[in-house]
Formats: structure tokens, C-alpha cells, sequence
């Protein structure tokens, strides 16, 4: 239990701490002007107060992430703390505030067209392809899931059917898309993220009343299928600790954001609450079931995640509890969905440069990319899916590199980019390399060789900058 109060408090301290460092070596600047009021159009670009933008980032980076990648992060044992801990602070607060100043300081543009600014064309026309497939396929996860759940809740007749509640969905999904973002968004986001919140304060504080035994930190993976924590705890865990689907989101609320300083409480702060969130359901998975990790195990095989988080839930909260994960399993995965589907429309739309003020150019986008997603809820997303986890961490490396470009590129202190760029670096090679959905090498093969990638980025960043020092001394003279 210790060491779960220390890793509570941690990520609390890593806030006003590194994230005050992290503000300041980006430079927030609450004197310019966002682009919020520079381009308010009243559909994407709408000043917000901070508050509201704070819960629906929050709700738009979390969704399930931090209790689905918990759980099954948790199958590794209590170094899964120490992982969402460093992780929060150190690479995915990093991640997300960078993702989202970036895009305040470049008039609201996607992550797509902020790559292609920093890293080239060519990454460019290859980011936005990567991440409008991804987020179409979030988007159309998130509606073949809580229409699965919402037709197993004991309706009769119509309510029973899977395709009527799919219909539902996708026609919320598609108003959500092309609305202004403060018609639907901001009415309801909020409320979504503070039933998230109290939800995982409800379990944390019924965890310590009722006197569950939280294993403390150990080295050491505790998988039942004998998986290593390296890498694959580190894929396992990742809207808790790192996640690249953040900064596809980060824009949005960027759009809308009126003063630079509230940033590092948004974005970085938004990273914290969810890693909180994280350590909260990994404690709760570890320490709930008889067996510990093995009883974890046989609930995950039983049912799923969703299963743990049902029986954590009426174990811990009662029925209230019951109504809580109710309303987090089913509502959470929709607004994390047509946020994807927003989030894709405006990548779209900037790299055509399609102006979304009209409805009628938001529908030209809209249409095709609903088509495809329905298309696709016809489609066994067994072994599509299996790829998620790694192209997720891949697109938060190549953030994170973008950011640290964008740091050397005005003489600022890039490593606190370098450094978790890097280590992303050896994680994606290495679980590619070593997973089963990807080459299946062994790990004396797979280990050296996401080393030796990581040092081979690094050395590729050290020659950029080297030419960069070049140019700059020959402008000099």
C-alpha cells in the first residue's frame, strides 16, 4: 500500500514540479494571442473557458485507456506503478503538452501537418495518412464496443439488437463530427469526465477503507503467460503512462484554448489525472481478486476487462458502483469515439485545406470517412487490433521526436524530448521485432537490436543537429 500513496503523490509532485519545468523550457507565452480568437470560425475554433477544455481533454485522451490498459498492464505486477509513475512525468505529460503548444503556436494545426513542419514532407504525407487510418479505427472500435455492451444489458426486442444500437451511435458520432464543438462537446464532456473521476476516487478510497492488501513495488514480471515486463508492459500500459492517440486530441482542445498559460493544467495536468486514474484500477486489479494476479487472469479470461471492472466496481461501490461502471464502460469509449472521428475530419481538412466553416465542406469529409467506418464494423478486428498497441506507441515516438526538433530548432533544452524520444525508440523496435503479430525473434535478437535503433535515432538527431550548428555559423559569418 505504500507504494501506492508514494506513486499517488509522485504524480501530483511530478506536476508542479516538472511540469513547471517542462512550461518552462517550451516558453508559454501568456501575452500572444491564441488561435482561438485569431481564427474563431465558431465550429472548431471557439474560445472555452479552462475548466471545461481541462475535463474534455481529460475525457478525450482517457476514455477506457487508463482502465482497459491498467487491468491488463497490472498481469505484470506492481512494477506496472513504477512504469505509469515515470511514464506520466517524463514522456506522456511531456507528450501531450508539446502536442497541444505545438499546435497553439502553429494556428491550431493537426499533429499531421506539425511533423511534416518539423521532420518533412515526406513525413508529413505518410503522418497524415497513419494517423486518419488510426483514428478511423478507434472510432469504429468505439462503436462496435458499447453497442455489443448496450445489447447485453437485458433489453427485449429492438433494444436487444446490436445493428440498432450501432445505428445510434454512428448517427450520434456523425452530429458530434460536424457540429460546432461547444454545441455537444461542452455540454456534455464535462460531466463524462467528472463521472470518470469520482468513479476512480470511489475505488481508491473503498480500496483503502476496506483494508485491501496493494502489493508493493517488485521487480519482476508476474504474467501469467510468463510475458516479459520489457517491452511488453511498457505497450501494455499506454494512455496511463504514453500514449500517441493523445496528440491527435491535443489540437482540438487547442483550437479552443484563450491563454497559453493554462497549457501545462491541460495538457500535462490532464496526463497526471489519468495516469492517477491508471494506478488507481492497476491497485484495484491486483489486490481484488483471491490469487491476486492469477485470479486476474481468470477474470480477464472469463470476460474481458470489462468483466474486472464490473466486478471491482459492485465489490467496491455496491450499486452505485454497478451504475458508475455503466456509465464508464459504455459512455467513455463513445466520446473517445467521435472525438477519433473528429479529430480525423480536421486532419483531413487541413491537409487539403478545406475551410470548416462551411457545413457543407464538413460534410464533403464526413460522409466518406463514416462510410468507411461502418464499412469496417463488418470486419473481424481481431487481428487488426492486435497492431493498435504498437502504431499507438510509434506515433507518440515520432511526436516526441518532432518535439525535439522543434526545441533544438530554437535553442532550447531538447532533452527532456531526447531522452523519452529515445527511449519510445527502443520500446516500438524492440515489440515489433520480439511480439508474435510482429516477426517473432527471440529476445536475444529483439533486445540489442531496439537498442541499437534507439543509438541510431539518436544518431541521426545528433547529425541534424551538427548540420543545424553548421548552418547557423556559416549564416554567421
Amino acid at each position: 500500500m505504500i507504494s501506492f500513496l508514494l506513486s499517488l503523490a509522485a504524480l501530483v509532485l511530478g506536476y508542479f514540479s516538472y511540469g513547471v519545468v517542462v512550461e518552462k523550457v517550451f516558453g508559454a507565452d501568456p501575452s500572444r494571442r491564441t488561435p482561438a480568437y485569431t481564427r474563431e470560425d465558431g465550429v472548431d475554433f471557439v474560445p472555452l473557458s479552462w475548466p471545461s477544455i481541462f475535463l474534455i481533454q481529460f475525457l478525450n485522451i482517457a476514455g477506457l485507456g487508463p482502465i482497459y490498459g491498467a487491468i491488463l498492464g497490472a498481469l505484470y505486477g506492481p512494477a506496472a506503478f513504477l512504469w505509469i509513475v515515470l511514464g506520466s512525468i517524463f514522456a506522456g505529460g511531456v507528450h501531450d503538452y508539446f502536442s497541444g503548444m505545438l499546435s497553439i503556436r502553429h494556428e491550431g494545426k493537426s499533429i499531421s501537418e506539425i511533423v511534416g513542419i518539423y521532420l518533412g514532407r515526406k513525413t508529413r504525407i505518410a503522418m497524415i495518412a497513419f494517423s486518419v487510418i488510426l483514428l478511423i479505427l478507434i472510432g469504429t472500435v468505439f462503436m462496435s464496443g458499447p453497442a455489443g455492451l448496450l445489447t447485453n444489458l437485458g433489453f427485449t426486442g429492438l433494444l436487444a439488437q446490436s445493428n440498432f444500437w450501432l445505428a445510434v451511435i454512428l448517427l450520434y458520432y456523425f452530429i458530434a463530427t460536424v457540429v460546432p464543438i461547444d454545441r455537444i462537446t461542452r455540454s456534455i464532456y464535462p460531466l463524462f469526465g467528472a463521472v470518470l473521476l469520482i468513479m476512480a476516487l470511489g475505488i481508491g478510497s473503498m480500496l483503502l477503507i476496506k483494508g485491501y492488501e496493494i502489493p508493493e513495488i517488485a521487480f519482476g514480471s508476474f504474467h501469467p503467460d510468463g510475458l516479459p515486463l520489457w517491452p511488453m508492459l511498457f505497450i501494455t500500459i499506454a494512455c496511463g503512462a504514453v500514449s500517441g492517440f493523445h496528440s491527435t486530441q491535443s489540437p482540438i482542445m487547442a483550437r479552443c484554448l484563450t491563454n497559453e498559460k493554462y497549457g501545462r493544467r491541460i495538457f500535462y495536468g490532464a496526463m497526471i489525472a489519468e495516469g492517477a486514474i491508471a494506478l488507481i484500477w492497476a491497485a484495484a486489479a491486483m489486490s481484488f481478486f483471491p490469487g491476486r494476479v492469477a485470479g486476474l487472469g481468470e477474470t480477464i479470461t472469463a470476460g474481458g476487462a470489462a468483466l474486472v471492472v464490473k466486478n471491482v466496481s459492485l465489490g467496491l461501490l455496491g450499486p452505485a458502483g454497478g451504475i458508475l461502471a455503466i456509465l464508464g464502460v459504455i459512455a467513455c469509449p463513445i466520446t473517445s469515439g467521435d472525438t477519433a472521428f473528429r479529430s480525423a475530419r480536421l486532419t483531413i481538412a487541413d491537409a487539403m485545406s478545406l475551410d470548416q466553416r462551411s457545413l457543407k465542406n464538413r460534410l464533403i469529409i464526413a460522409f466518406p470517412i463514416f462510410a468507411i467506418g461502418f464499412g469496417l464494423t463488418l470486419i473481424d478486428f481481431s487481428i487488426v487490433w492486435r497492431y493498435f498497441a504498437f502504431s499507438n506507441q510509434a506515433l507518440a515516438t515520432i511526436v516526441l521526436w518532432t518535439s525535439a526538433v522543434y526545441l533544438s530548432n530554437n535553442d532550447k533544452f531538447h532533452w527532456i524530448t531526447t531522452i523519452p524520444a529515445a527511449f519510445m525508440t527502443a520500446v516500438v523496435t524492440t515489440y515489433i521485432l520480439q511480439a508474435p503479430e510482429g516477426f517473432g525473434l527471440p529476445g536475444s535478437i529483439s533486445y540489442p537490436a531496439g537498442v541499437i535503433c534507439a543509438a541510431v535515432a539518436c544518431g541521426l538527431f545528433a547529425i541534424f543537429l551538427g548540420k543545424r550548428s553548421l548552418s547557423l555559423a556559416l549564416l554567421s559569418e
